[in-house]
């Protein structure tokens, strides 16, 4: 069974809660553990959409899927490759990616979020399912110019971490199966990206498990997997769409 968690404003209160149609069914407790439905419906347009969960961080997959990597001519990784991405950088469907106060081409990446249920620590990877709470979908905004502007030093985390860079939402769908998902990115309502998860050169599993074995993943953690062909810069007026049929549309303005 396919559930949508989202998590939002209503007056001074944040709540979470499940999508029912047009309606949030409120709950109480915690959302990966012991979440209670209450009897109360409230309208979706009511509220104000939230990310989702609240990440300590997200990290952020390089060269994961085939299609990509043998256009760009990449070498096949051995081991996932990520960067992190900061709290700072996090933002809400809805809410506006803001161009930073550099030049350089801005570009969108639609992507998959894999969203971390419980503590995952060294886990097997026959484990790792065990881990997840649901899936995301995601944009891994960057300033591809400034990535290789140093001749010395790979920039990464910096034109990946400017403040508004990391739009996810606005559910996080639990009980799907991710290998039948397909991404798909629209800027300005033309279909830029259309990827199927299943290319991906390492699986949910094996990213959580060889992940974890590096770095603690807690409750609300999200992993990005990479992304595909169809990457392309947005203009400032622009906005763009990641669709994932099964979770949901992610839109923001480019501004």
């Amino acid at each position: 069974m396919t559930n949508h968690w989202v998590r939002f404003r209503e007056g001074q209160s944040v709540r979470f809660g499940m999508l029912q149609g047009e309606l949030v069914r409120v709950c109480e407790g915690d959302m990966f553990v012991r979440a209670v439905p209450t009897k109360r419906l409230v309208p979706l347009a009511d509220v104000e959409l939230l990310t989702p969960v609240q990440p300590t961080k997200v990290i952020a997959l390089w060269n994961n899927f085939h299609a990509l990597g043998e256009k760009l001519n990449l070498p096949v990784p051995t081991e996932p490759l990520y960067l992190i991405k900061s709290p700072n950088s996090y933002l809400a469907h809805g809410d506006t990616i803001r161009k930073p106060p550099c030049d350089g081409k801005v570009v969108f990446e639609g992507e998959l979020g894999i969203v971390i249920g419980k503590t995952c620590k060294q886990v097997s990877e026959p484990e790792a399912l065990e881990h997840v709470f649901g899936y995301t979908c995601a944009n891994d905004v960057t300033v591809a110019d400034i990535l290789n502007r140093d001749a010395s030093f790979a920039q990464w985390v910096r034109a990946k971490g400017f403040d508004t860079f990391c739009p996810f939402g606005p559910v996080v769908a639990t009980g799907l199966d991710p290998l039948k998902l397909v991404v798909r990115t629209l800027l300005n309502g033309e279909v830029r990206q259309d990827y199927p998860i299943s290319d991906m050169r390492f699986s949910v599993q094996q990213l959580v498990n060889l992940i974890s074995q590096d770095i603690t993943l807690y409750a609300g953690d999200i992993i990005l997997c990479g992304t595909s062909v169809g990457v392309g810069s947005m203009k400032p007026g622009s906005t763009i769409s990641v669709e994932i049929a099964g979770i949901g549309k992610l839109s923001n303005r480019f501004e």
